[in-house]
């Protein structure tokens, strides 16, 4: 299984292998949902919240996205479809950094 940071961090996956951004989990992977969303990294926001399963913090990255954004989402199901957020972490067996 995959770790909450490593998660937050995927940028895409190669088969079961996760690919991370080990510069960005570094600079970032202390900040909560909340205040990545007000960084405008949403993505990892999102992605946090999801892991933990944080329905408050989904509620409060998806406000800032919509402040921000051009495009307003209506959901927080809206929300993890936009970036793509996975449901099971289970067939996540490798992680590489780039």
């Amino acid at each position: 299984m995959i770790s909450r940071l490593d998660f937050m961090f995927t940028i895409g996956f190669q088969g079961n292998t996760a690919i991370v951004d080990g510069s960005a989990r570094r600079a970032y992977g202390r900040l909560s949902p909340r205040e990545l969303a007000e960084k405008g990294l949403f993505k990892p926001a999102v992605f946090g919240a999801s892991y933990d399963k944080d329905e408050r913090a989904l509620e409060e990255v998806l406000a800032a996205y919509n402040a921000k954004g051009e495009v307003k989402l209506k959901s927080v199901d809206a929300l993890k479809r936009a970036f793509g957020v996975l449901e099971s972490f289970d067939d996540i067996d490798r992680v590489m950094y780039v």
